[in-house]
């Protein structure tokens, strides 16, 4: 289980940036990343991490993401619920909202905090800036 108390969010800002800019859905990335907050935790990258800090399977990020939401097709591809079959679903045509970070019970609360305190507004503003593309093409289609 994650910690719930905030910690320095300086010691893995630069990492944590990367994660959350890459194309793909961040959940799995940052559930193996809040690892290391807690101090019953430790994320050392000599261990074998595969299975570490696992997915409960809860479905919480398929429910999140606007775009499986928008595109409900793509969940006819697989039953599972977890952030593997969602990187599956959603790939590099992920939106970048980090819904799935926020609602993920595995996540700590340091990287939460991070989310909505410094991403949101510029997530929002890349988010209204795409809608107003895919408007202009059903316009344009239309």
């Amino acid at each position: 289980m994650p910690g719930l108390n905030q910690v320095d969010v300086k010691r893995i800002e630069r990492i944590l940036n990367i994660v959350l800019d890459d194309a793909r859905p961040p959940v799995g990335r940052c559930r193996l990343l809040s690892s290391g907050f807690a101090p019953y935790h430790t994320f050392q990258l000599q261990e074998n991490i595969a299975g570490f800090k696992g997915c409960l399977g809860c479905g919480n990020c398929l429910d999140a993401c606007p775009l499986l939401a928008r595109e409900p097709r793509r969940r006819e591809r697989t039953p599972q619920r977890t952030s593997l079959a969602l990187e599956a679903l959603v790939a590099e045509d992920c939106d970048r909202c980090d819904n799935c970070v926020l609602v993920c019970p595995q996540v700590d609360t340091t990287i939460k905090h991070y989310i909505v305190n410094t991403r949101m507004v510029e997530g929002m503003a890349r988010l209204l800036h795409k809608a107003e593309r895919d408007e202009e093409w059903i316009i344009y289609d239309l």
